[in-house]
């Protein structure tokens, strides 16, 4: 019986980690948009959201934490996984290359909002300009892989090729293309797929 009810305790304690967690993070993002990254502080921030200063801190280390965070869950881990899988499964490199496009896609979609937060912080603090160059890096690593398994069908060197894809796949682009340019998903989509495909294959 004692069993049982610390059991319940202690899901019943990670389920209100998780809601609070979640309520800081809204807060952040409605925050992060209408006064902008560098003007948010730590405790207006636990004002908001209605918790403690020492608990956003426990539970994203640092304001940059806050951020790495809704960039990160943007886009649900399964769906991103999903599209990986689905992509890594494919034995057509140009269907495999047209898998990438909307993963892309369906990441910076899902990021949509938080882009221009994003720059903005990047311009005015060192911290946010690593955490995105850190993404960056991160992402072109991810690219191996996938550069490696398109063998004899690329008509130039894997490193070459993985420059190009990392380069066509960036942020920017679809933020020229979608935000500045008014482009649909779909339309940055299929003009990526073609692109990769006329850039990489033979």
């Amino acid at each position: 019986m004692k069993q049982k009810k610390r059991a319940y305790s202690s899901e019943a304690r990670d389920a209100q980690a998780s809601k609070t967690r979640s309520r800081i993070l809204q807060e952040a993002l409605v925050l992060f948009r209408s006064s902008g990254f560098d003007q948010v502080t730590i405790s207006s921030l636990a004002e908001a959201a209605g918790v403690s200063t020492p608990t956003i801190y426990a539970i994203f280390k640092s304001k940059r934490g806050v951020l790495q965070a809704l960039m990160d869950e943007a886009l649900p881990p399964h769906t991103f996984t999903a599209l990986v899988d689905e992509s890594m499964q494919e034995t057509s490199p140009k269907e495999r290359l047209k898998i990438s496009a909307k993963l892309a896609r369906s990441i910076y979609d899902a990021e949509s909002g938080l882009m221009d937060i994003l720059r903005d912080a990047s311009v005015l603090s060192s911290e946010c300009k690593e955490l995105e160059q850190e993404r960056e890096r991160r992402r072109f690593e991810r690219q191996a892989d996938f550069v490696r398994n398109l063998g004899p069908a690329l008509r130039m060197p894997h490193e070459t090729a993985r420059d190009i894809l990392w380069t066509l796949t960036g942020r920017d682009i679809y933020r020229m293309f979608v935000i500045e340019r008014g482009w649909t998903s779909d339309e940055y989509e299929k003009w990526l797929g073609d692109m990769l495909a006329k850039s990489l294959l033979n």
